[in-house]
């Protein structure tokens, strides 16, 4: 009879031991539902992007945001909807429309990021950007960023304003036109996760 009961209380022991593992498996499970929620998209690429300009005004402010996944850059063109043209591209070396003046642009490839927005008024010449080629964009620090390292002002010529920004690696982006926006988000990786 001893012998049964200490058998019983083994067992007991036992299965309370064995099913232990159990709760840290389901947080496991739980991580890994985390996880793919905030997977990164993929299927960028980091080829030419262009849109189709349909209406006209003018650039008035640059700014930049750091997400989960990816960097972003935002061309603000109050006035214009969704019909601001672009054309994002990697440059070898970017040059200065008109001038054909290399602009250097630090990083280990480069985004040339053209809008079809002048960084003046075109009715007076008045910049309604204050930005100086050549030199950073104003306002914006990308201390902390994971891809972009550098973001310059290359000009506005004949309707179109050239930005270059410099980035980690050649790595994918996308380009979206949302209200009075153009934005360029580019990807920390070219994975996802």
């Amino acid at each position: 009879m001893r012998r049964s009961r200490t058998t019983w209380v083994s067992l007991a022991l036992l299965s309370a031991a064995l099913t232990v593992p159990v709760l840290p498996a389901q947080t496991a499970s739980a991580t890994s539902a985390t996880v793919a929620q905030t997977a990164c998209p993929t299927g960028w690429g980091s080829l030419d992007k262009v849109g189709a300009a349909t209406a006209t005004a003018s650039l008035t402010n640059v700014r930049t945001g750091r997400h989960d996944c990816y960097d972003r850059m935002v061309v603000d063109v109050p006035g214009a909807g969704t019909g601001t043209g672009y054309w994002v591209r990697y440059v070898d070396q970017l040059r200065q429309d008109g001038s054909g003046q290399v602009v250097p642009v630090a990083g280990g490839a480069v985004l040339e990021v053209r809008v079809m927005a002048p960084s003046y008024d075109p009715e007076t010449g008045v910049p309604t950007y204050p930005a100086r080629p050549g030199r950073p964009l104003p306002g914006v620090d990308l201390t902390g960023y994971r891809t972009f390292r550098d973001a310059r002002f290359v000009g506005s010529f004949e309707g179109d304003t050239q930005l270059g920004l410099g980035v980690r690696a050649r790595l994918p982006f996308r380009v979206l036109t949302l209200t009075d926006r153009v934005v360029v988000d580019v990807a920390h990786a070219w994975t996802s996760g």
